[in-house]
């Protein structure tokens, strides 16, 4: 068994009003989407440096971190999934290790708008955040009235 692992992730907001996903293509596979991000390193001195980090090797881009709003725990580990505008990217000139490996299949950047529709058009995995999405958007609408977690997890201490 692998050991838990902590990931983060961006629910990435365009400015005009879209979803930033990953489409992953695999030989093989049904297609589905993710967020970008991934795993935390050791000289990462936060999640939110792990997150800047996958951010600039995945889209080569630059976002502002809005809030942490949803924490994903499973067997496998956790993931901190946070709301972020993004303020540049450039696909083309992506640098992680990842997209240098022989049978990893495609990557592809899709805007996806951002609504209940849209969230519920494609295979966004985890499901569990695609529900946490859907539900948030059908209740309020607005992703950025959600709680900043970071905050309500300082003042339980």
């Amino acid at each position: 068994m692998s050991p838990m692992r902590d990931r983060v992730r961006a629910i990435l907001i365009t400015d005009d009003g879209h979803l930033l996903t990953i489409k992953r293509i695999k030989p093989g596979q049904t297609p589905y989407w993710v967020l970008p991000g991934g795993g935390i390193e050791a000289d990462d001195v936060s999640l939110e440096a792990a997150l800047h980090r996958e951010l600039r090797e995945e889209l080569a881009g630059e976002a502002a971190i809005h809030a942490l709003v949803h924490i994903l725990v499973t067997t496998r580990g956790r993931e901190h999934f946070f709301l972020a505008r993004i303020q540049q990217w450039n696909f083309a000139n992506r640098t992680g290790p990842e997209f240098a490996e022989t049978g990893r299949g495609q990557y592809v950047l899709q805007p996806i708008p951002l609504t209940t529709e849209g969230i519920g058009s494609i295979t966004l995995q985890p499901p569990q955040i695609a529900d946490f999405l859907h539900s948030c958007l059908a209740q309020a609408g607005d992703l950025f009235a959600l709680p900043d977690l970071r905050t309500a997890t300082a003042r339980s201490l």
